[in-house]
């Protein structure tokens, strides 16, 4: 609530300011609009005169439906000063004042609340403005567009009953534009006008314009919980309690003939940021003529040759603007006869490579400083940025295909997990997507839902669908891991069907098959049907990647990488990592190759035959690491030792049943010597595919305790970590090797672990003779080990690092599933139950207390510690913010989320400073 009204007197209340006596610091309750106008009095530049009625009169309204006491006097003082400046009075035949109505909120919400123009016209006035102007054309042109705004904006009439009259006169006298109809045909508009106004309201046209005023200055307020307005405001998180402003001002009129002309322009490209004047007008017209589109506009370089002294003005005070608010500018402007007006500026919204374009020129141009350049950017503009997005003809509605405009077809959506468009043939099938992939088909994987075996289909995917999953789900998080866009939960959120047994999408009458062209945008997260146009930067535009350099030289967190491979390096480093934070070692086995040697593994019997697996496997390892260390380039590498629940590397227990069924249901009892072999094979399998089956497999035989059960697990990676390192150093590579253990709980679990890596570690050293400082920490994922994280820590073999696994972290924390939490979290948000998605955002009140213990406790028992964070939330600004406050060293995200992640650790830096 902004004020208690039942205790402050309504006398002692100023509900309304004349342009005169505001501000740009008022904007919270004049609003964005009411504080510039008042501001762009103050500089002298030419605003037509008028007065804000505040954001607070707005909140009352809404409360109690009725205006607040004295209002309508301090309504009536103010337009008294404006008719006595103007020299024109409200409703006078002789010299009538016009107005406008508008609304304002604290920040912009284009096209979101109503506006009313040309108030105080009626039957009477209309004739002494035709008078006054010597231009009868005008005075009626602007009486016919009072009627229909009034109409459709106050009392939500239907435009096409007025556009149908409209219609029918340009037919009647065989013109295209509104403009060009005559005298006589306007006066028959205005008159048909009326009677629609009349038989859809069941009353006159009002002829008092005080009436008029008070009806539109109601309309304006009521437009605040308009439903447009109610989802703008979900979308930006913007409180519906604000209320919006009410600016009345004096027209200006742009359609009072060849020399009259009214535009909209930015000061700057709103595209790609360049300091050119970027824009449009039109001769002879008023300003929803520019935005309805229904006369081609004009470029506003155009107004140069039109209107030179004009345009040298507008340039003038363009840059004045600009100056001024040390940002680019988005100006309304008219012009009436040879005369130039000023109808408002706002900062203008424009595209993330124009907002950092034009962020790094103004430092150049010594507009404001670097520390300025990087709190202006968004989390937003760089996402604008680096992913690829659909290259729209007409946002959300056309796109332009061999130099045809064709029409989208939307056939689902769903939550927008991962950013990016993509298009491609749909497969169902990640074994296939690879297949296809390898021939240079670009494929979109359609799954009910992903799990670590679909690892290489998503890999050789363009983007990835599911139909169930929360935006942390597993497609989610690895999506955004590899920086493919990615929609999950379609089901819930649309008519959308995926049927993976007959391979098709069913949406409507519209049947996808496999093999079918959609595309997918990760930015809305609708899918279209059929193959869209995609457009994306190769690298970072050289402007982001210097003001991202400032922004390292103020952040006090560094940013790591999640990555798993040489690749996933060189992106990360790219972008600007200074090591990797989490290389997760599971992911490695997944490969065709490899798989079966994991699976035999863990299905062996006995520790001699697991170990002649473990051979196999560490020659694979081996290599993964010495490239992985070679790319690192010296910077450090935190490796996690595998950490899967067991049942993600075998087949299915219903899948091997039905496979023995069929299997002798096929051969009726014959079988034959090989498939007997066969059988007694998936029949071993399957006997140990249950006596390793768990209840909970995520609770379960994962992380440390695989190692402290198999020490020869931990044993074939710490070796070969270690012999990839000292391979690398003997090449003269400079390698920085960090070995995580996960999933720890107790203080012996981990010390049975390092123990293990310790020893590996001494060996491997003494057959080389070459030796690699080396660092042994943990993940905190448990909230045990956050409670005792300074036993965890203390020694000399205690953990030398933590780095909090926030997605585990939560999981047990809260007792929420993260693949299964989106069927409820949702639920949550929009009920107030939580403020945010726990995994999105880190839960301070909660999680977050478990952290801020384990770095007390930590750094307590061993002062130099490093910690840091890996979980999904370390590319989450306000994660971020929280890690700077808790006073970590560094967080970990993944590659395609580490420009964000810089920028935000520069931005909380500043902004605590």
């Amino acid at each position: 609530m902004i004020k208690n009204y039942k205790v402050i007197k309504m006398t002692q209340i100023k509900w309304v300011y004349n342009f005169d006596d505001g501000n740009s610091t008022m904007r919270n309750l004049l609003g964005g609009k009411g504080a510039n106008l008042a501001e762009m009095t103050n500089l002298g530049l030419p605003i037509p005169s008028g007065f804000t009625i505040t954001t607070e009169a707005c909140v009352y309204y809404m409360e109690n439906q009725t205006y607040p006491d004295m209002l309508n006097e301090q309504i009536i003082d103010e337009l008294k000063i404006v008719e006595a400046k103007m020299e024109q009075e409200l409703g006078n035949t002789d010299s009538p004042l016009l107005l406008s109505v508008r609304s304002g909120s604290r920040v912009s919400m284009p096209g979101m609340m109503d506006t009313v123009l040309n108030l105080g016209l009626n039957d009477k006035t209309v004739k002494g403005l035709a008078a006054l102007t010597d231009n009868k054309r005008f005075a009626l042109d602007s009486y016919r567009r009072l009627i229909q705004m009034f109409g459709t904006v106050v009392f939500s009439l239907d435009s096409e009953h007025f556009e149908d009259v409209l219609t029918e006169k340009r037919n009647e006298e065989k013109v295209k534009f509104d403009s060009e109809i005559s005298v006589k045909g306007l006066e028959d508009v205005v008159d048909k006008f009326k009677a629609v106004f009349k038989k859809d309201t069941e009353m006159d046209f009002p002829q008092d314009p005080k009436i008029q005023l008070d009806y539109s200055i109601k309309a304006v307020f009521d437009s605040w919980n308009a439903s447009r307005a109610i989802t703008y405001r979900k979308i930006e998180n913007i409180p519906d309690t604000w209320g919006t402003a009410v600016n009345v001002q004096c027209m200006a009129f742009g359609n009072m003939g060849d020399d009259s002309a009214t535009g909209v322009t930015f000061s700057r490209s709103p595209v790609t940021g360049e300091k050119t004047l970027y824009g449009d007008f039109l001769v002879n017209a008023q300003g929803e003529d520019v935005v309805a589109g229904i006369r081609q506009t004009l470029p506003i370089a155009e107004l140069e040759t039109i209107m030179p002294e004009i345009y040298k003005e507008f340039v003038e005070i363009s840059d004045g603007l600009e100056k001024h608010y040390k940002e680019m500018q988005d100006i309304e402007f008219t012009v009436q006869k040879g005369k130039l007006y000023i109808l408002q500026t706002r900062n203008g919204k424009r595209t993330g490579a124009a907002g950092v374009k034009a962020a790094y020129d103004m430092v150049g141009e010594g507009l404001i400083d670097k520390e300025a350049a990087i709190l202006r950017i968004t989390p937003g503009d760089i996402e604008n940025i680096l992913f690829p997005r659909i290259s729209w003809h007409t946002p959300q509605k056309k796109v332009e295909i061999d130099s045809k405009i064709i029409p989208v077809e939307t056939i689902g959506k769903g939550l927008a997990a991962s950013p990016g468009a993509a298009t491609g043939k749909v497969v169902f099938d990640s074994d296939e997507t690879v297949a296809l992939a390898s021939e240079g088909e670009s494929i979109i994987l359609v799954r009910h839902e992903t799990t670590p075996e679909d690892v290489h289909g998503m890999y050789a995917s363009r983007g990835v669908v599911t139909a169930t999953g929360g935006l942390t789900s597993h497609a989610a998080v690895v999506a955004r891991q590899m920086g493919r866009p990615c929609i999950v939960d379609t089901d819930s959120q649309s008519i959308m069907r995926v049927d993976i047994k007959n391979k098709t999408i069913r949406s409507g009458d519209v049947i996808i098959r496999e093999g079918d062209f959609i595309t997918m945008d990760g930015f809305s997260g609708k899918i279209y049907k059929g193959e869209l146009p995609t457009e994306k930067l190769s690298e970072l535009p050289s402007e982001l990647s210097k003001i991202l350099n400032w922004a390292d030289s103020f952040a006090k967190l560094e940013v790591r990488a999640n990555a798993d491979s040489p690749i996933d390096n060189k992106r990360a480093f790219e972008y600007g990592a200074i090591g990797v934070g989490l290389c997760r070692t599971e992911h490695m086995f997944f490969d065709e190759g490899r798989l079966p040697i994991m699976q035999k593994m863990i299905l062996a019997d006995n520790k001699e035959e697991r170990i002649s697996f473990l051979n196999i496997l560490f020659e694979f390892q081996e290599e993964d690491f010495y490239e992985i260390f070679k790319s690192a380039e010296g910077k450090p590498i935190t490796i996690r030792l595998i950490d899967p629940p067991l049942h993600e590397f075998l087949p299915k227990e219903i899948d091997l049943v039905t496979e023995m069924f069929e299997m002798r249901l096929e051969a009726k009892d014959e079988l034959s010597e090989a498939q007997q072999k066969e059988l007694q094979t998936k029949e071993r399998l399957l006997v140990r595919v249950q006596e390793i089956n768990e209840m909970n497999p995520m609770l379960g035989i994962r992380g440390c305790r695989l190692g402290i059960l198999f020490p020869e697990i931990v044993e074939m990676q710490a070796k070969a970590i270690f012999t990839a390192a000292a391979r690398c150093e003997n090449k003269g590579y400079d390698v920085h090797p960090e070995v995580m253990v996960p999933l720890v709980g107790f203080e012996n679990e981990f010390l049975a672990v390092r123990k293990v890596i310790d020893r590996v570690a001494d060996e491997v050293f003494s057959d080389t003779g070459i030796i690699v400082d080396y660092l042994v920490g943990t993940m905190i994922e448990v909230p045990r080990a956050a409670l005792t994280a300074g036993e965890i820590a203390s020694g000399d073999k205690g953990a030398e690092f933590f780095s909090f696994g926030t997605n585990d972290l939560h999981q047990m924390t809260l007792a929420f599933s993260r693949d299964d939490a989106g069927k409820f979290i949702a639920h949550y948000l929009e009920n107030k139950i939580m403020d945010s998605d726990p995994f999105e955002t880190i839960d301070q009140a909660g999680t977050g207390k478990l952290m801020q213990l384990a770095v007390k406790e930590g750094r307590e028992a061993k002062p130099g510690i490093k910690i840091g964070i890996c979980g999904e939330q370390g590319g989450d600004p306000a994660s971020i913010d929280f890690c700077h406050r808790l006073g970590l060293d560094y967080v970990s995200c993944s590659p395609f989320r580490i420009p964000i992640a810089r920028l935000a650790a520069a931005q909380i830096a500043l902004k605590d400073k």
